[in-house]
């Protein structure tokens, strides 16, 4: 008898499992797949999978938590989310003329940078700062939100969140023009966007929130770990440096490290701090921070860059000055300025910082720096221009 009882139990067990897993396969399954009529609406103009890219994955395999399996359907409309915000990020529509997008200026090759010192506006018109590069962090949600070093969008840091500074580039007078209501008038009138939305969303609501979430949510997953120094520092290190790294590679990790790390961090995952002047001129153009607060003392203060793939995401600075790895690293060798608002990190008792590097080390800290280079980032299909 207690036997039939346990047996009983365990077949209790098992067919409450397949009963829950086809329940969560049920809602899941709900979110994955197109059906071949809105596949084929979408590939008139999309080039996408028929079961989208996964994005996001923090909640996979979670199938006992969350009303079972519904951390799996999560996980599947932010993929959807995602997948929205990428069209939207290369489509010309979002730009008064149709001319540019996203994309123009954040191109992918190029870790999400533009290369030239000031990008180009919808009319022709230049922007007057250089654009900061998406795909220079470890993950958006690390860099600019985790362990309480909160970083802010933009040069002078005038925007809170991806949402917010997407925002400002479509309105913006000189990058692509145009008012959020005309935005969703073209996006409601085209039918693949009410696809899109419907397995975003769960209908087919075209809002202003709703587009600028699909936007933050696909610049969210641009993530860059799989570099040469991602991989190494994973690994038990020497005394002398990384084992997978070159000599070469191992002299300008320990210059970056005792020169550099304590603006740009360690480990690349956040900068150790937000911003700073480094002694680019003693007279600014362009004050910075300071413009915005209208404080003198952060006149010339600008956001402190992340370093992720910077080998490919000239040229630097706020104005794109420096074309070149190797004027930045001159610069701070031997051309600080001293301003007043000049960053502690970069006096010495008798001014401005001078490293005295010699030709080896400098060649050392430019090898470092190409360690940090994620050639699959910049090839990701899943981040790609989806257009035919």
């Amino acid at each position: 008898m207690e036997m039939k009882k346990i047996l009983f139990g365990f077949v209790g067990l098992f067919l409450l499992a397949i009963s829950i897993q086809s329940c969560g396969d049920k809602i899941q399954n709900s979110y994955v797949d197109y059906t071949d009529e809105e596949f084929a609406v979408i590939s008139k103009r999309l080039n996408l999978p028929s079961e989208v890219f996964e994005y996001s994955t923090e909640f996979k395999n979670n199938f006992f938590i969350d009303n079972f399996g519904e951390n799996d359907v999560k996980s599947r409309r932010e993929d959807h989310k995602a997948t929205l915000g990428r069209v939207l990020f290369y489509d010309n529509k979002l730009s008064i003329n149709e001319s540019i997008s996203c994309a123009s200026c954040h191109k992918q090759e190029i870790a999400f940078a533009d290369d030239v010192a000031f990008s180009e506006g919808f009319d022709g018109e230049l922007t007057t700062r250089n654009s900061l590069a998406l795909g220079n962090t470890i993950g958006f949600e690390t860099a600019y939100g985790g362990g309480g070093r909160r970083a802010l969008f933009s040069w002078d840091e005038s925007n809170e969140d991806i949402s917010s500074q997407s925002k400002a580039a479509i309105v913006s007078e000189i990058e692509m023009g145009l008012d959020m209501a005309t935005l969703i008038d073209r996006v409601e009138n085209d039918e693949a966007y009410s696809i899109l939305f419907t397995k975003a969303y769960g209908d087919k609501n075209i809002m202003q929130h709703r587009v600028l979430e699909a936007i933050e949510e696909f610049v969210n997953s641009i993530a860059s770990a799989e570099s040469k120094f991602d991989h190494e520092s994973m690994k038990l290190g020497t005394a002398s440096g990384f084992p997978g790294f070159t000599t070469q590679e191992n002299l300008g990790r320990n210059l970056y490290n005792n020169n550099c790390a304590t603006c740009h961090s360690f480990d690349h995952k956040f900068t150790s701090r937000a911003v700073a002047n480094n002694g680019l001129d003693l007279v600014y153009e362009d004050k910075g921070l300071g413009a915005r607060t209208l404080n003198s003392s952060e006149n010339g203060v600008f956001k402190i860059p992340f370093l992720r793939n910077i080998e490919h995401t000239g040229p630097y600075m706020h104005d794109g000055r420096f074309e070149t790895l190797r004027e930045v690293i001159d610069h701070y060798n031997e051309g600080i300025v001293n301003h007043p608002n000049l960053d502690n990190q970069l006096r010495s008792a008798f001014g401005p910082k001078r490293m005295f590097f010699t030709e080896e080390q400098k060649l050392g800290l430019e090898a470092y720096l190409k360690t940090l280079t994620d050639e699959k980032l910049l090839a990701d299909v899943r981040f790609s221009d989806p257009f035919k």
